[in-house]
């Protein structure tokens, strides 16, 4: 693997792609700590602070989460590249409803070109509208505790909040973008992974506080607890890459045509069924819908019913855990069934000649591959959902009692982007150090890329 790596400098134009990436990324954790105009960041700062020492959150946390922590210090990245997400998975949904954008998906590179235009204007549009709300929050006193973190609150200190904001995570998109168009890996992706890696050296540094190795009378974290985390994180990593590769190869096998006085088809191969179809997609909407009550709690603390829902719903809480597991679950396969559609898929195996061995096409066919989807749609859900409600059983004082940052990286949303994001770009690099005949990172076995 080390040889890998040094043989990436060795290939110029591989060479040139990593290190754009690398400064694409500088250049990024560099505008997470430029200050928006009009806040007391000192202030701000000390509540995220309060509000984290608790595992519960709201949205912000999410948020805060995506953004690589520039929320908490409200710098000009503090939207992050969360709008461009939620636009995305908008546009994704609206595709199977909207016959329009259902055509430009089928048009090739054309259509797809239009489809991210579409992102782009979604992208800057809810900006728009969260950058609203967040400087009217912002401005509440209310909302924390009396604080006042907007010294010059009005009109002026909104426009500029959502002129600053909004701006700034168009650059992230545009970013993102040059990542594509000139690094390696998938733009969006690795700018997110690096926001959720930058809090790893505090975390890092509370385990280090917990553990306290040369003073044992302020020791909070047993050696043996340290270790059943070690051996955690990897049994949880390693359960992660093989969800994420996991993939049930159906058998596709493709008639032989003859056509003037040649002979096609004829050969056989699989259709990849990915455990994990849905990706990390799942989480991020179950947390959004079992925290959208907290974050609107916190908006009207006195907000009665509201507010008595939202403490049920706080995370370590046997209705928290129950409603979020069903979530996961729902989302799974809701989001499945929009991004697979069994029927286009065996009209194409027709299409051109194919079909599964005993399975008649047509119908048929797509009746089985529903099947099949569906069962392997069930295993990805249970498993995502004991991914996702990890962390909080091991930040529980009733098992580890560690804090909630160093738990989020024994599972949940953060475990599963990098672990997938980590995976595609040594993907990329490997099938890229493979075509001029060097080796690659795994000499026995291979990746998915390598054939």
């Amino acid at each position: 693997m080390f040889q890998a790596f040094g043989n990436i400098f060795k290939v110029p134009e591989l060479r040139s792609k990593v290190l754009f990436t690398l400064l694409i990324i500088f250049i990024y954790r560099v505008g997470a700590y430029i200050p928006t105009p009009g806040i007391d960041g000192m202030a701000l700062a000390r509540f995220f602070e309060s509000i984290s020492r608790t595992p519960g959150g709201t949205l912000f946390g999410i948020m805060g989460m995506f953004s690589g922590g520039a929320l908490e210090k409200a710098t000009i990245f503090a939207l992050g590249i969360m709008p461009y997400i939620s636009a995305s998975i908008i546009l994704q949904l609206l595709t199977v409803v909207i016959p329009h954008l259902e055509k430009l998906a089928k048009e090739g590179e054309e259509g797809r070109k239009k489809i991210i235009q579409y992102t782009r204007y979604g992208t800057v549009i809810l900006s728009i509208i969260q950058t609203f709300f967040i400087s009217l929050w912002l401005e509440n006193p209310n909302a924390f505790n009396g604080t006042v973190i907007v010294p010059d609150p009005g009109w002026g200190f909104r426009l500029m909040t959502m002129l600053t904001l909004t701006t700034g995570t168009a650059f992230i998109m545009w970013l993102g973008e040059q990542i594509d168009q000139y690094g390696i890996g998938n733009g969006m992706s690795i700018i997110i992974t690096s926001g959720i890696i930058a809090s790893l050296p505090t975390a890092l540094w509370q385990t280090w506080i917990l553990l306290s190795p040369f003073d044992l009378a302020r020791q909070q974290l047993s050696w043996w607890k340290f270790g059943l985390m070690c051996a955690l994180f990897v049994i949880t990593v390693v359960s992660v890459i093989l969800i994420t590769q996991g993939q049930r190869k159906i058998p596709v096998q493709y008639a032989r045509q003859i056509r003037g006085h040649r002979m096609y088809g004829g050969q056989s191969t699989y259709l990849p069924l990915k455990v994990n179809q849905a990706g990390v997609i799942p989480i991020i909407f179950a947390q959004s819908v079992i925290l959208f009550p907290a974050t609107i709690a916190g908006f009207f603390p006195d907000a009665g019913a509201l507010t008595s829902v939202a403490r049920h719903l706080t995370m370590g809480t046997i209705t928290y855990s129950i409603i979020y597991a069903l979530l996961i679950l729902f989302f799974t396969f809701f989001y499945t069934a929009i991004t697979f559609n069994p029927i286009d898929v065996s009209e194409n195996l027709q299409k051109y000649g194919g079909f599964v061995p005993g399975i008649r096409p047509g119908k048929n066919t797509a009746e089985y591959l529903d099947y099949i989807m569906t069962r392997i749609a069930a295993s990805g859900a249970i498993f995502l959902a004991i991914i996702a409600l990890l962390p909080s059983i091991i930040s529980s004082p009733k098992v580890l009692n560690i804090p909630f940052l160093i738990a989020s990286f024994f599972g949940g949303t953060g475990l599963l982007i990098i672990v997938g994001v980590v995976l595609d770009t040594m993907q990329q690099i490997e099938s890229q150090l493979l075509m001029r005949h060097y080796e690659g990172f795994i000499k026995k076995g291979k990746l998915k890329s390598r054939r």
